[in-house]
């Protein structure tokens, strides 16, 4: 066989030629590898913790959201609510301007809106609209007349800068830390506030710092108190959360120089009634909630100092507790209550600073509250009774009004009954 150099280096190149042909085809038949999939973020997934809700109407679990380019997403909702209600022995007509108080009424008790953005590190809350906060053992006006006598037709506006995972602050108009009962019925067990809320102060100006740690959570903010205008408040709260069922808080707050509300006017002092606003406030407050039961009891403290200046001639203290309770047939139905004792330090028929029903007074009440509950929509009513314990008395032919119930301020037992109904979204 004839193997010249010639022929061998042929046959090695045609070789090496088939192989690399046929790597090359191998390469081709490969399938190519798969691209990294592009991160999307996700939108309209942030936890929304306001407005708060009480447990038996439930906030939207689908809330309204739309990203807005450069601010995020935006959450928007609001309420819509009715109510109907007559009562026994309302209060002496008030003295003008100030509207007076009704044996019955229909009104709303809602109409309000509001958005926010509730994630990333600048975040704002914005609530709007009409509102009627009706409370135990005190008038109770049109949800007109209470917008314009109370906090306006924006009760809340405040911006948030988030620090990181525990720090936070805000500043404007915002909800108080103090008390246990929110401002709107909505976010409410019943449809009443209580006779301790009475005590509270509502909707603050202000700058407020946040802290939280795993169950800790801690907030200290500076405000105007009973929507003053001047900042001069400091108060506070604390709560820890032991377990999933089981929650303990303390807040507080007391007013640190004093304000003249004698010196402003008649419709000033009903947001901002002087012995309160010169007042400090203690409240310890624990919440039970497994399954369909939740159940709130909570003691509270006052004081206001004795200040001639401001017209203050004497000292005053209350001392409260209360029971709130709710427990949820099924997904439709719960029924709730509560149970509230409050108490003014002083002799009955003595003294001027009246706190409750004129000094050495004290008050007990019971409310009952069922609700019904069709998706975003509501219905539930209501019944109370007040009875009030060493009022001042008044007599008519000295011209002169007692401190309880009644066109002459003399009785001492109020029965409520309301009905409220709407929708939440």
């Amino acid at each position: 066989m004839d193997c010249s150099p010639v022929a061998m280096r042929f046959t090695l190149s045609s070789l090496t030629v088939a192989l690399l042909s046929s790597g090359f085809a191998y390469a081709a038949d490969l399938a190519a590898p798969a691209s990294a999939p592009v991160a999307v973020a996700e939108r309209c997934k942030a936890t929304l913790s306001l407005p708060a809700y009480g447990g038996v109407i439930k906030p939207n679990p689908n809330p309204t959201c739309f990203t807005l380019g450069g601010f995020g997403d935006i959450y928007v909702g609001g309420a819509i609510t009715g109510y109907a209600y007559t009562q026994t022995n309302p209060f002496p007509f008030s003295a003008a301007p100030l509207p007076s108080d009704r044996a019955a009424r229909v009104d709303f008790t809602n109409i309000q809106g509001w958005i926010q953005k509730a994630d990333g590190p600048f975040q704002f809350y914005v609530q709007a609209g009409a509102y009627a906060i009706p409370a135990l053992g005190f008038v109770n006006y049109s949800a007109l007349d209470q917008t314009d006598l109370l906090f306006s037709p924006l009760p809340v506006a405040f911006g948030k800068y988030v620090i990181n995972d525990q720090w936070s602050i805000q500043g404007g108009r915002m909800p108080t830390l103090i008390g246990t009962e929110a401002p709107f019925t909505f976010q409410n067990l019943n449809i009443s506030r209580g006779l301790l809320f009475n005590q509270e102060n509502i909707i603050n100006h202000g700058v407020q710092v946040n802290y939280s740690d795993g169950p800790w959570s801690a907030s200290v903010a500076g405000t105007d108190g009973f929507f003053s205008g001047n900042i001069s408040w400091l108060t506070g709260a604390i709560t820890y959360k032991l377990d999933d069922n089981n929650t303990f808080g303390i807040n507080g707050g007391l007013n640190l120089d004093r304000t003249d509300v004698l010196a402003r006017s008649i419709r000033y002092a009903f947001a901002t009634p002087l012995f309160q606003q010169n007042s400090g406030i203690l409240s310890l407050n624990y919440t039970y909630s497994n399954g369909p039961w939740t159940i709130t009891p909570y003691f509270q403290y006052t004081n206001v100092a004795r200040d001639n200046r401001i017209g203050i001639v004497e000292g005053a203290s209350t001392y409260g507790g209360a029971v709130l309770a709710a427990y949820s047939f099924n997904d439709n139905f719960s029924l709730a209550g509560r149970v509230e004792y409050i108490t003014q330090t002083g002799v009955k028929n003595a003294g001027f600073t009246s706190l409750l029903y004129g000094p050495g007074s004290s008050a007990l009440s019971f409310t009952v509250t069922p609700t019904f509950t069709f998706d975003r929509f509501f219905v539930r009513g209501e019944y109370s009774r007040v009875q009030l314990y060493d009022i001042t008395r008044g007599d008519l032919a000295f011209g002169t009004l007692g401190t309880g119930f009644g066109r002459t301020g003399n009785r001492t037992s109020q029965d409520r009954y309301m009905i409220e109904g709407g929708i939440t979204f």
